[in-house]
């Protein structure tokens, strides 16, 4: 950094257009990436010493841990890209064809949604019906709801104001369907159930997802930690890229000079340039914020956050054969095997995922222990004679934004009202709810705002743009 005191531009020399980023998560990261790749000298703020945000990787002894299991979906395009740009993809490839298995744990029957290889929405229907987990009626209706689904104008704003649950109330399903299968998709991407989550944001993810094309919802996930693609990949790629990336770097406050351009402070130096991207939390976002760049900088506040709890297992023996698998009937959600991504040779590492986790964020890891080894044990017989050698929990409390009725009303876009700053995060008006693919989304719109501000070419953002559409 530059000596205290002093004003530098923002890669520290005088002249030309240059931008400053504040956030090194995927969305700052992203815009980044796009700005310097137009010509702009570009500085990466972050106040953590790493880069990847809420999806990183740290060390436990020997193992490589990530602190929650992210995957994404084939419609997931800009996160895609994103994997491409910083020469990752390899490490987090698809499936083939959507399978999850489903453990319905009371009565001790697996399921599997999958897909075939036909239109939609014939790619479902086969898995639909013979999945066990529905009566007969069950899945009829539940195809039903899917064709009303699938109808839903995704740019009415009336659908923000619905709760998702009374939607499928009303049109014919019942608890069990909505535990089964909506509640399945809806509570990991959504981080709520359908009773608390936005009409919108769920016809979003169920239409983008499982109606648009045969293989949108194909998973994947990476098979390395984290941290190798959001940290070390994406740092090599911002230095190639010519951007200044200052991590342990926190901002203390953004103003205008008296030239018109923009002032950013951290400790021992001021910054200045001609754009600045906002892409952190929006608590942190509207306590940074200058006067006047947003109409009701207050309604940052009142969007809420929701946690995600994430319980790690290591075994002495392998007890899961599959990748991956959810669960029914049982307190568990999502399993992963992590055992070959973090390094273990010897035994299995489990990543349990578990959303909506507001009753357990702060449960004493004891009390954990004792209720999830035992619903494992109901789960996975093989686990029933294993040694459990480590046991711990990583805890996200404010892993998302809350996707509630009313929300996207709150949500602001790229461009503020003051000249050269924008905003970037999953938390703004992606129109997805908090995904890694809403983060890259909304740093594209971040320099794409920029760029078009600026009157730069944006020949490079074509494709950039076209994945996030």
């Amino acid at each position: 950094m530059q000596p205290g005191g002093l004003i530098a531009d923002a890669d520290g020399r005088p002249g030309g257009a240059a931008a400053v980023v504040v956030g090194g998560g995927l969305a700052g990261i992203t815009a980044a990436l796009a700005l310097a790749d137009a010509g702009l000298r570009v500085t990466l703020l972050e106040g953590r010493p790493r880069l990847g945000g809420l999806a990183f990787s740290f060390q436990r002894g020997p193992l490589t841990v990530d602190n929650g299991q992210h995957v994404y979906l084939r419609c997931c395009t800009a996160y895609r890209w994103f994997l491409d740009r910083v020469d990752a993809a390899h490490l987090a490839p698809l499936q083939e064809r959507l399978d999850v298995p489903v453990l319905d744990a009371d009565r001790n029957r697996l399921g599997r949604l999958r897909r075939a290889g036909l239109p939609v929405p014939l790619h479902l229907a086969a898995s639909l019906a013979t999945y066990p987990h529905l009566s007969v009626a069950e899945r009829a209706k539940v195809g039903r709801a899917a064709l009303a689904l699938k109808g839903l104008d995704l740019t009415d704003p009336a659908l923000d104001g619905q709760d998702f649950g009374s939607w499928l109330a009303r049109h014919g399903q019942s608890p069990r369907a909505i535990e089964a299968l909506w509640d399945l998709v809806g509570v990991a991407t959504l981080n709520a159930v359908a009773g608390d989550a936005s009409l919108a944001l769920a016809a979003m993810v169920f239409k983008t997802g499982l109606l648009s094309d045969p293989g949108a919802a194909d998973i994947g996930w990476a098979r390395v930690p984290l941290g190798d693609l959001h940290d070390k990949l994406a740092r090599k790629a911002l230095d190639a890229a010519g951007v200044r990336t200052e991590l342990r770097t926190r901002v203390t406050s953004i103003s205008r000079t008296d030239n018109g351009r923009w002032r950013v402070d951290v400790p021992g130096e001021s910054i200045e340039a001609e754009t600045v991207v906002l892409a952190v939390p929006q608590h942190e976002t509207h306590g940074l914020l200058p006067d006047g760049a947003l109409d009701r900088p207050d309604l940052l506040l009142d969007i809420d956050t929701a946690p995600i709890l994430n319980i790690h297992v290591v075994y002495d023996r392998k007890v899961l054969k599959r990748p991956f698998f959810a669960a029914l009937g049982s307190p568990v959600q999502w399993v992963f095997d992590r055992t070959e991504a973090s390094g273990l040779t010897e035994g299995q590492y489990l990543a349990l995922s578990q959303s909506v986790a507001q009753d357990e964020i702060d449960a004493p890891v004891a009390t954990l222990r004792e209720r999830y080894l035992p619903e494992l044990e109901r789960l996975l017989p093989a686990a029933r004679g294993a040694e459990v050698r480590d046991f711990f929990v990583t805890r996200e409390r404010t892993a998302t934004f809350a996707p509630t009725p009313g929300v996207g009303r709150l949500r602001p876009g790229a461009r503020t009202k003051a000249r050269g700053l924008y905003l970037a995060g999953a938390w703004t008006a992606t129109g997805w709810p908090a995904t890694m693919e809403s983060a890259v989304r909304s740093g594209i719109s971040a320099a794409g705002a920029a760029l078009s501000t600026l009157d730069r070419p944006r020949d490079h953002l074509f494709a950039f743009e076209e994945a996030a559409a």
